[in-house]
């Protein structure tokens, strides 16, 4: 049985804490990007020096950020294993078949990941971490964001018919 999700406004109080929570006990905020660098970095050492430019601790367990993903990861299998809505399935419009939707998804991620290495932080960290600490840089960022989205989404919409 699927059950409703959570109140946005309980969620945004939940995810305020959480990162109360990640200031206070590591010290940092939230962000995720830095984690697949931190990979790279530990993966390919001799290759992946600038990449060490993030907290780079001696291994990857040691990292905060790669802990942070992989307690995102299994939050949200747990949240949707929990709700009900655990299902293999690709979420697209009529239109577009899996295929041309993965090749949307998948480029999409590699622009966005490369991005945010390109300005050393994620959406996460610069609306989350950066805005919380109220740096206007950070809300800058994300006004431009969602600026952006919505410029572009008419572009787009025809994908989710």
């Amino acid at each position: 049985m699927t059950r409703q999700y959570i109140n946005p406004y309980l969620a945004g109080i939940i995810l305020g804490l959480i990162l109360t929570a990640s200031f206070l006990i590591a010290g940092r905020g939230l962000g995720a990007s830095g984690a697949v660098a931190q990979s790279l970095a530990e993966t390919l050492p001799n290759q992946g020096s600038y990449l060490k430019s993030i907290d780079a601790p001696g291994s990857l367990l040691e990292s905060w950020i790669f802990i942070e993903v992989i307690g995102m990861i299994v939050g949200g299998f747990l949240s949707a294993k929990f709700s009900g809505r655990f299902a293999p399935r690709v979420i697209k419009g009529s239109q577009p078949s899996n295929f041309r939707r993965f090749v949307w998804a998948f480029s999409g991620g590699i622009l966005m990941g490369f991005a945010a290495r390109l300005a050393r932080g994620c959406t996460s960290g610069q609306a989350l971490s950066g805005g919380a600490l109220l740096n206007t840089g950070s809300w800058a960022f994300m006004l431009a964001v969602f600026i952006g989205a919505y410029a572009t989404c008419v572009f787009f919409k025809k994908e989710w018919r």
